[in-house]
């Protein structure tokens, strides 16, 4: 039986300012935006070449805004992926490595896979991570 993950819950507190954010700026595929009544709407979005989405919205649980912390995205061109925020106009933290567990500035020296970092937030403060990685052909 496979356990697969295929929906994050993010907490936000403006689900159209979200909603343009991961679409807009990010450029995630709009799945679904559904109006289920005065208090509940659920807006489910997917990055692409993903199997997970994220969801968001109102009635769904998940926490207050800005608490999902460390969720991660892999990537094949980490500087592609600082090339798409900057032209969303979103901050980050450009690219990062660590040397013995200290983040330190610029790309892994050797373009390892997994070793190369960019991190930004989301509007309400939930922080993600891009990580540059290739994995073999299965």
């Amino acid at each position: 039986m496979d356990w697969r993950i295929e929906v994050i819950v993010v907490p936000v507190s403006d689900v159209d300012r979200a909603k343009e954010f991961y679409v807009d700026g990010l450029g995630f595929r709009l799945d679904t935006d559904h109006v289920g009544g005065e208090h509940f709407r659920v807006v489910q979005v997917t990055p692409p070449g993903s199997g997970c989405s994220l969801a968001f919205g109102r009635g769904l649980g998940g926490g207050e805004p800005g608490t999902l912390k460390g969720t991660q995205f892999v990537v094949p061109d980490a500087r592609a992926a600082v090339a798409r925020l900057d032209e969303a106009g979103i901050s980050h933290s450009g690219l990062k490595h660590f040397v013995a567990g200290t983040m330190t500035d610029g790309p892994e020296p050797d373009d390892a896979d997994f070793g190369t970092f960019v991190f930004f937030d989301d509007p309400d403060g939930n922080s993600f991570a891009i990580q540059q990685g290739r994995r073999p052909a299965a």
